[in-house]
């Protein structure tokens, strides 16, 4: 099977250094195995979504060097590839076929995020919120038909116990238990809108995503991940979770850091190529100014990227 990476930013906020090496590294990564690679716009949480903000970042991306074998097209925003369409916004029938291929590992939800935090369990990883305790999980035909008549219900996940072992080519050998740390979790909302935990893996496995490389940050979503796909009777991809970019004050980079984005950056008048050496060797790769991307492809290695956090280049 060809090796294929991907690139899936959200058009929620504007691109910034971390998104920007993360697709470098997720794009190196790809063509240095001879690979191919994907863009996908994670437009799934409507409401949240800047109208343009995705046609921007195609364009940004581009300015990077960056090209991509499918996805859309940053000059006509037309979908270019079989496997489209390309934005989460339009992919809903497969999600709701995947949902129906869970069966019975699904069920309806009720509780509000008021009452889930009342019955005062733990905070999960990656600040998800409280541990859902299972409080639907057992709720009869009758209880959950009388509840529906008040409040539409959002449907979960029933994770089985026990860890979750993998290896991330990055951070090594990793043993997650998402039931102990985030309990049953959601596919889909009380207002219908798709979870990341489902979509992302629907969208990466109909694509033929087979590498996917992401910030730490998301190392903890990996294992639920896992579970959907052996679930789902899909094939799992490699993983790879480089540390994040921080501020030079050691702080995580966030949508306050204006000057750290790539919008930013395009209106300074800024040399791409720069910005490329910079992250590059911020990431422990060689920093060869003067040279586009294609030209760092031989020299890419997974090894050589940082477990740890990096710091961001002076802006």
């Amino acid at each position: 099977m060809t090796p294929r990476g991907r690139f899936a930013p959200s058009p929620t906020g504007d691109l910034r250094l971390g998104s920007a090496r993360t697709a470098i590294l997720a794009w190196l990564w790809a063509r240095s195995e001879g690979g191919r690679f994907t863009l996908r716009v994670e437009d799934l949480d409507r409401p949240r979504v800047r109208p343009g903000l995705a046609e921007r970042q195609l364009e940004e991306l581009a300015w990077l060097g960056l090209t991509w074998d499918e996805g859309p097209d940053p000059r006509t925003g037309n979908d270019l590839g079989p496997r489209g369409p390309y934005r989460q916004s339009q992919r809903d029938a497969l999600y709701e076929e995947a949902l129906a291929a869970l069966g019975e590992h699904v069920y309806e939800c009720f509780c509000s995020r008021a009452e889930i935090a009342a019955a005062s369990a733990p905070h999960g990883p990656q600040d998800d919120g409280p541990r859902y305790p299972g409080i639907c999980a057992s709720l009869t035909a009758a209880q959950r038909e009388a509840r529906r008549r008040t409040r539409a219900p959002s449907l979960r996940l029933r994770v089985p116990r026990g860890p979750v072992k993998f290896v991330d080519e990055i951070q090594g050998a990793q043993e997650l238990d998402p039931q102990t740390e985030v309990g049953d979790f959601v596919l889909r909302r009380a207002d219908g809108i798709f979870a990341y935990q489902l979509a992302v893996v629907v969208d990466d496995a109909t694509m033929g995503v087979t590498q996917v490389l992401r910030g730490a940050d998301l190392l903890p979503s990996t294992a639920r991940q896992i579970l959907l796909y052996r679930l789902l009777g899909l094939a799992e991809p490699r993983w790879a979770h480089p540390g994040l970019v921080m501020s030079s004050s050691g702080e995580r980079l966030s949508k306050r850091d204006r000057a750290a984005s790539l919008s930013a950056l395009r209106a300074q008048g800024r040399d791409p190529g720069e910005v490329v050496a910079d992250l590059c060797a911020a990431s422990g790769l060689p920093k060869l100014p003067g040279h586009g991307l294609a030209d760092r492809v031989s020299g890419f290695a997974l090894h050589r990227i940082p477990r740890g956090p990096v710091t961001a280049p002076s802006t």
